[in-house]
């Protein structure tokens, strides 16, 4: 059996990581990832230029602004599940809609929801150096998010803890297995 099968079935499975930004998507990705043994994508590098200047400039992204980004992202997913494999990804995944047509399969996905209070993430945002996303923009992605339903596949996990505590109890909510 494949290495990067999860254990116990016979398909592969795709982190989303997802939460607003400063909810430590990227951190706790990585940890995961190097746990698991999965390939790890970061979700920001997908971003056209243009979302990225766009960030950069303090003005918060659009949905249409969004959808070449998120096609990147599904189209990313869908190679890691054509090619059999498992791998972690990060993604705001603000919005239901975001996450349907990142889960446009209807399996092979899991979300991990980062969430934390307002306060917890600005205190992250205005401690984080060289981001292209500005703490200003905070609100503007708060008030897009629509947290994942119970229909969605998906696990809440608290962003207080360390990253490390964070990624050890993703693996045993879902029942992985760490390499």
């Amino acid at each position: 059996m494949d290495e990067n099968l999860v254990i116990g079935t016979a398909k592969p499975l795709v982190l989303v990581v997802m939460g607003v930004s400063g909810s430590g998507k990227t951190t706790v990705a990585e940890i995961l990832a190097g746990r698991l043994g999965w390939p790890f994508q970061e979700g920001d590098e997908l971003h056209p230029k243009a979302n990225i200047d766009k960030m950069k400039a303090g003005l918060p992204l659009t949905d249409e602004d969004r959808r070449l980004w998120l096609i990147a992202v599904a189209d990313w997913v869908d190679r890691q599940l054509d090619a059999f494999e498992c791998g972690v990804i990060t993604c705001s995944a603000l919005k239901r809609s975001y996450r349907d047509l990142i889960n446009r399969r209807g399996s092979g996905v899991e979300f991990v929801f980062l969430a934390g209070s307002k306060a917890t993430i600005a205190a992250r945002l205005a401690a984080r150096q060289s981001h292209f996303m500005p703490p200003s923009l905070l609100d503007s992605q708060l008030a897009d998010l629509e947290e994942p339903a119970p229909d969605e596949p998906h696990i809440r996990v608290d962003v207080g803890p360390p990253p490390a505590a964070i990624a050890d109890a993703i693996v045993r909510e879902l029942g992985l297995q760490p390499r």
